[in-house]
């Protein structure tokens, strides 16, 4: 009787999946989600296997969450790995592979944030980081810009405003500034923040727009406001890390600082507003909770977790939205992080991109932003995670 229990129970344990399985206690779910992602990318961040690395957003989305671990725990191989990921794309004379200038694309500008990092680190030969970020400093001064000197988002989308844009290129800009001492780029660091508050804030909602088209030719365009017709959460999301972020850089008595921590303060209550209270995560399209085919996205939600956590904890938002955020960080947890047979953590539920205009057109409705596949462990989630289980640690 004692065995045929024994067989019953082992039988039972063995139906559940290994992938199912959630995350062992034994480090900060952050170091785990890092550590795992160094293991599947090794040598370069190509974001397909056995595909060349290209010189983009992701990957230095990624290398900014190894930063945070590395300042964290000061454990070298985080470090080795930064270096080894960008030597792979860095010439001994600051040539950048797979980048092209003219293409004065926003995107290609927020690696150089890991580069400003490992040209401040002795011993790492840190001439060629610096020259590499001198090019993409170049670009930004010679960036297309609206009339009212905002940003195009890429040469190839004229007249355009995205939010993503702000998180691509202002907290570069900021630390550009700060580290070669360049005091003017900061005015043009909060004027790009004035643009958005300007144009994308939805006086109803407090929520942002995703696109802003100064020219109204394009078709996702409102011919009155120039706005695209949805809120877009992970839009939403580079807004309020690029926020929480340039702050780290401006100067303490710059008249514009005060704005951009109020645009912060704004911002705070809204996402408060728009939590799923049961799931404490935010949805891919931020104000149709429950809408047939909406969904908890996982890349938005961290990116709110980090923001709010990190301006919590650094005083410039009340310290209630430590328990919004640790709210959502918990509720990420147990929906989207599930430990492989191999103990590996992976991130579920994070949609693969999110556009506006381009071929095939992306129109900016409801049913464009459903119709994106959702991607495992993709960039985009995996290092807003890792970023805001770092804060949520620090911030105990």
């Amino acid at each position: 009787m004692i065995s045929r229990l024994f067989v019953l129970l082992f039988l039972l344990v063995a139906t559940v999946s290994p992938a199912q399985q959630k995350p062992k206690a034994s480090a900060p779910l952050a170091r785990q989600m890092a550590d795992s992602f160094m293991r599947r990318y090794p040598d370069s961040l190509g974001l397909a296997d056995n595909k060349v690395a290209r010189w983009g957003y992701e990957q230095g989305l990624m290398l900014k969450a190894i930063e945070r671990v590395w300042q964290q725990t000061g454990e070298q191989k985080y470090l080795d790995y930064m270096v080894r990921i960008l030597d792979y794309s860095i010439g001994p004379d600051g040539a950048i592979q797979r980048y092209k200038y003219e293409d004065f694309n926003l995107d290609n500008i927020n690696t150089g944030r890991a580069l400003l990092t490992l040209s401040q680190q002795s011993g790492l030969a840190p001439e060629k980081y610096r020259l590499a970020a001198q090019r993409l400093h170049q670009q930004l001064e010679a960036q297309p810009r609206t009339k009212e000197g905002g940003y195009w988002h890429k040469k190839r989308y004229p007249h355009q405003i995205w939010l993503d844009g702000l998180y691509m290129a202002e907290p570069f800009a900021a630390e550009y500034a700060k580290v070669f001492n360049q005091p003017a780029d900061f005015d043009h660091v909060a004027l790009q923040f004035a643009q958005v508050e300007k144009h994308l804030v939805d006086s109803k909602t407090g929520l942002l727009y995703h696109g802003y088209d100064e020219s109204r030719e394009q078709r996702w365009a409102n011919k009155t406001t120039g706005l695209s017709p949805n809120f877009w959460g992970r839009g939403m999301g580079w807004y309020a890390m690029a926020l929480v972020d340039v702050l780290d850089y401006f100067p303490k008595d710059h008249p514009e600082r005060a704005k951009l921590v109020q645009y912060l303060q704004r911002l705070a209550p809204v996402l408060a507003r728009y939590q799923d209270p049961k799931t404490g995560g935010w949805w891919q399209v931020s104000d149709q909770a429950g809408r047939a085919g909406n969904y908890i996205e996982t890349s938005a939600s961290c990116m709110f977790v980090y923001a709010l956590a990190k301006g919590a904890r650094l005083g410039y938002l009340d310290k209630k939205y430590q328990k919004v955020a640790r709210k959502g960080y918990e509720g990420i947890v147990k929906q989207f992080v599930v430990q492989e047979p191999t103990g590996l953590l992976t991130l579920n539920g994070t949609v693969s991109v999110g556009g506006l205009g381009g071929s095939p057109y992306r129109d900016g409705s409801y049913e464009y932003y459903l119709s994106e596949p959702l991607q495992q462990n993709d960039f985009k989630g995996v290092g807003p995670f890792i970023m805001a289980g770092v804060e949520l640690e620090m911030g105990k």
